[in-house]
């Protein structure tokens, strides 16, 4: 009997603090959802537009990589997206990794090969905190998947600082936005339009660059995904086709017995 009210006791605690901890995170706005987007990846049959992934890569290069690491995915994999293995070849050398040490034993540096990870921009994390005024930026490659509302997310927050109302009160270095959790974000608002030039013509607007870096961003974080549905599609016919042959087979099984 005590066993069962210390259990029930622990039990009713736990709710009161989820209830708490949830109207806490509600309070600070981490209940403000963004708007959907209809995604081409999305669904049974969803695929990534390889036009967007591309612009995407561009939108992380010239506006994100500077701060965000992504280290999940190495050079080589932007021929997935649709780059020619001689395209990404060169997108590699444009940046800068640690190299082999020279006969005196000092660091140095060489253009990134294929096989590299995209490298970090920052040598450790008090670096990336000194050079962001205490904030730690985080690494990209799977923030769609780490982040509640997922790519709708990272859109919206990229589409969502303002103006703070008048009954808001800002700390010193924070930027308002719509989005995030408690309103308040360091990152200063990373897009704008025009910042880069798309090869396709596609007007570089700050709703379109968001839209195409969040599916980079999403297939960074899930570049199996094609291959997934088309594997989802692949069980779905033959668990029907399964379920056909079981039917004729009971019905001739059974058939001549009576019921």
């Amino acid at each position: 009997m005590t066993n069962l009210r210390t259990i029930l006791s622990a039990a009713a605690l736990s709710v009161i603090v989820s209830f708490g901890i949830t109207s806490a995170a509600q309070a600070a706005g981490d209940g403000v959802e963004p708007p959907k987007y209809d995604w081409s990846f999305n669904g049974l049959i969803g695929k990534f537009d390889r036009a967007a992934l591309q612009r995407g890569y561009r939108v992380y290069k010239d506006s994100c990589a500077a701060c965000h690491s992504l280290k999940y995915i190495a050079f080589r994999n932007l021929v997935d997206i649709g780059f020619t293995e001689a395209e990404a070849k060169a997108l590699a050398e444009e940046f800068e990794v640690a190299g082999a040490p020279d006969e005196f034993g000092d660091p140095t540096t060489r253009p990134a090969r294929l096989s590299d990870p995209f490298p970090d921009p920052f040598p450790n994390p008090q670096a990336a905190r000194a050079a962001n005024g205490g904030a730690l930026p985080p690494d990209l490659s799977l923030i769609t998947k780490a982040r509640h509302y997922g790519p709708d997310y990272i859109r919206g927050l990229l589409m969502g600082y303002r103006d703070a109302p008048d009954d808001v009160e800002m700390v010193a270095g924070m930027n308002y936005n719509e989005y995030f959790p408690g309103h308040q974000i360091a990152m200063a608002p990373p897009l704008s339009d025009d910042l880069v030039e798309y090869g396709d013509g596609t007007e570089a607007t700050v709703e379109q660059m968001a839209t195409d870096v969040t599916t980079f961003l999403h297939w960074a974080a899930f570049p199996e995904l094609e291959q997934r549905h088309q594997l989802g599609l692949q069980v779905m016919a033959f668990l029907i086709l399964l379920t056909g042959l079981f039917l004729i087979v009971k019905q001739r099984v059974w058939r001549k017995l009576d019921h």
